[in-house]
């Protein structure tokens, strides 16, 4: 199975593959659950060709039949249940993303999607499967998706064993005080943060940024722009590598969104655009129009932006609450929004030109060139899945051409500049009530992605909810112990 972007060394036969793992006597293999989690093992190599030459080698279902920590759902759901027995899946190796793992000794590595044994179908909420289905849409339409992901992310001088002991409360910050951009506090763990960006490299993770951010101990790194699947990758897979870097530097990197109150928190920014045919960046200007602008745009903050990237601009806006949980999916995610604009993490429908308030930020001229036009999504934290993630936006953008939909509000500097106007939404500011509105009948997520995934990734996140709803909190236990 192929993706649009393969991995530069990616062999392109068995034979290839064989050579390449000549001297090689294992192989590290992994596919990705609905909450981002990477699950995975060795495989012998002998085990692995033969996997690799034939359909594909079982994996058991109960990684889509339970949580990040191992739970069994609540809620029996189809894929894998007591009922079948969490029978195997089918994992398909996906030859075009073998890398080598460079703090593991080179060790060679490939990630797999899931399909069902008996009808060899996609699995419904495989994350992989889910993009690769966003993927084909837009190639039925000549389109490419393109885009990058910036993660930011917390970095404390723990261990795993040290944070449970702590019961994860006074961890220590890698770094002290706010400093974003900052040239001195990289100075005080440089080993670390000169590796995260090394091992990128090595391991076929494109850096185009990685600096301080605001807040202690807090990195930015950006992920340079590519097909989104390769992005996709690259994304949950630099995840995978700052943790395991960070565990040989006595450093604990946290995607969490939101882990302190009173501080920023940690966003996954998201950038988009599509390509056609001909490689030309479809949200760009045609040369009659760069110079002046578009005519007909809806508003000023649109006038570089073409019709193709409004309709696409249009789409995102209308269906953006109802796939609130594949943007934010957790308990957590949605503290990182109440702040709203006062931590630049935007919880409502809005969008403006190079507006970093606003829930869709456009990137155009005059800012950058023509062919550097596109949008930035802020509203998915660091703690988002991806492949769902991307799915969402570029899904929703492809609704918007397909149906022309046009601007229907305007952008936020109007809001700003006449706080008065009612007319903003407000998206949904849990996890509960975004799952609420994804699951709904006649839903756009369910429009867009179908029945089968919107009733098995909404059970997941309602899950979720009834563990958060039967949780006693610290914040509990200090307001109400005493004086209640």
């Amino acid at each position: 199975m192929a993706t649009t972007s393969a991995a530069p060394r990616a062999p392109r036969s068995i034979d290839d593959l064989k050579q390449l793992l000549c001297d090689d006597v294992k192989v590290k293999v992994a596919g990705i659950d609905v909450d981002g989690v990477l699950r995975g093992k060795f495989m012998s190599k002998d085990k692995f060709l033969g996997a690799a030459a034939s359909e594909g080698f079982g994996f058991c279902s109960v990684i889509f039949g339970w949580d990040m920590h191992d739970t069994v759902y609540t809620q029996e759901l189809a894929i894998s249940n007591k009922e079948n027995g969490y029978r195997d899946l089918m994992a398909s190796i996906d030859l075009s993303t073998f890398r080598r793992i460079p703090w593991e000794n080179n060790v060679p590595f490939f990630l797999v999607s899931f399909f069902d044994p008996k009808t060899s179908a996609p699995i419904c909420a495989d994350p992989r499967g889910v993009l690769r289905n966003t993927v084909d849409n837009a190639a039925a339409h000549g389109m490419e998706c393109i885009s990058g992901v910036e993660f930011e992310y917390f970095n404390f001088k723990e261990t795993p064993e040290s944070a449970a002991q702590k019961h994860f409360t006074q961890l220590q910050p890698l770094t002290p005080g706010m400093h974003g951009y900052s040239l001195l506090r990289t100075q005080l763990n440089q080993e670390y943060f000169h590796a995260l960006f090394d091992e990128s490299l090595k391991f076929g993770i494109d850096i185009e940024g990685h600096h301080t951010e605001t807040g202690p101990g807090v990195l930015e790194t950006a992920l340079a722009y590519t097909s989104v699947m390769r992005m996709a990758d690259n994304a949950i897979l630099y995840k995978f590598l700052a943790k395991s870097v960070g565990l040989k530097h006595g450093v604990l990197p946290s995607f969490m969104a939101k882990p302190w109150g009173n501080l920023p928190g940690c966003s996954g920014h998201i950038h988009v655009s599509l390509k056609d045919g001909e490689g030309r960046n479809t949200f760009s200007l045609s040369d009659v129009d760069r110079d002046r602008g578009r005519a007909n745009a809806a508003f000023e903050d649109t006038r570089y932006l073409s019709q193709i990237g409004e309709h696409f601009l249009a789409g995102v806006l209308a269906g953006l609450p109802d796939v609130m949980p594949m943007l934010v999916p957790t308990i957590n995610g949605y503290k990182r929004l109440v702040g709203g604009e006062a931590f630049w993490a935007p919880n409502a429908i809005t969008y403006g030109y190079d507006s970093r308030a606003a829930s869709i930020r456009i990137i155009s001229p005059p800012s950058v060139p023509p062919s550097a036009t596109r949008l930035e999504v802020r509203v998915p934290g660091a703690d988002m899945n991806p492949y769902f993630a991307l799915s969402a936006i570029f899904q929703l953008g492809m609704r918007g051409i397909a149906k022309q939909l046009k601007l229907t509000t305007p952008p936020i500097s109007t809001y700003q500049s006449y706080p008065a106007r009612k007319e903003v939404v407000l998206l949904p500011s849990s996890l509960a009530d975004a799952t609420n509105v994804m699951m709904r009948p006649n839903s756009i997520a369910r429009e867009v992605f179908g029945d089968d995934f919107v009733d098995h990734f909404g059970a997941t996140r309602e899950h979720e909810v009834r563990l958060w709803n039967a949780a006693v909190t610290n914040w509990e236990v200090e307001r109400y112990l005493e004086l209640a």
